[in-house]
């Protein structure tokens, strides 16, 4: 095992340790680290993303649910949307993405570069909803129609299922608005919808790509190790400003991320 592989494992501790520390932001930490330090494909290490996120977010999902703050009624009903965009992206619309999107004189967009970019975007809007004061009790409007709900699911589940990351950032206040839930119950329900839509996108990729299973059971296993500390840790830890200090520094990765793409 080299030392770059070490770092790669370390970094899988990490993620979990911010899963369990702020119930969100895994993929956001994975894929960048896949890519940048152990050399993956954006395409591989968006498909490993989902195994870990999804595997890690299932964990989550029964801490929360020994609390009482998993609705699973609603969190199955508005996953269904969710996972069918997922799959559908991951199994037809990323590998269908061309390997060069645009070329203008010496300079060519890939498809690799395409979806960094795309991710750093979305990081970049996490960041903002880390970073921002949000109200603990946020007034709610009337549940809207479901297929309202359907085609929302279907636009996150395809912007996810691109970027490889769970969106819970994206479904807790989608849960909190249109279904009507509180919001420490709507992160804790959002974690059923993560679960299901990053593992049925995983699916969509083993069909189409070479998974290299122990190095994935090893960095999912660690990363659970990390969520389990960090549930620990979160007694002691504000939550609230730990949230807004990773939310800094998501910005921050996504410039650098946006940088180095287009360097």
């Amino acid at each position: 095992m080299d030392s770059i592989q070490v770092l790669g494992y370390i970094g899988a501790l990490i993620v979990g340790l911010v899963l369990g520390l702020i119930g969100g932001g895994g993929s956001i930490l994975t894929v960048p680290l896949l890519v940048y330090l152990l050399g993956y494909n954006p395409v591989i290490a968006t498909a490993y993303s989902l195994f870990v996120v999804g595997t890690s977010s299932m964990v989550g999902t029964y801490q929360k649910h020994k609390k009482g703050l998993v609705d699973f009624k609603t969190g199955l009903a508005f996953s269904f949307p969710s996972f069918l965009a997922v799959y559908l992206s991951r199994r037809y619309l990323v590998p269908g993405i061309p390997e060069t999107l645009l070329s203008i004189g010496g300079f060519s967009l890939t498809k690799g570069m395409g979806i960094m970019i795309f991710f750093a975007i979305i990081m970049i809007l996490a960041s903002y909803s880390m970073i921002k004061n949000r109200k603990e009790n946020l007034e709610t409007i009337g549940s809207q129609p479901y297929y309202k709900t359907f085609i929302q699911g279907l636009a996150i589940g395809t912007i996810t299922g691109i970027i490889g990351a769970g969106g819970g950032f994206l479904y807790v206040p989608a849960l909190v608005l249109w279904a009507n839930i509180p919001m420490k119950k709507a992160v804790g329900t959002s974690l059923i919808i993560v679960t299901i839509n990053s593992l049925i996108g995983f699916i969509g990729d083993v069909q189409t790509l070479d998974i290299q299973w122990t190095f994935l059971l090893i960095f999912t296993g660690i990363s659970i190790l990390g969520i389990i500390l960090g549930v620990f840790l979160s007694k002691f830890i504000s939550g609230k400003k730990l949230k807004k200090s990773f939310g800094y520094f998501v910005l921050i990765m996504a410039t650098y991320i946006i940088y180095k793409e287009l360097k």
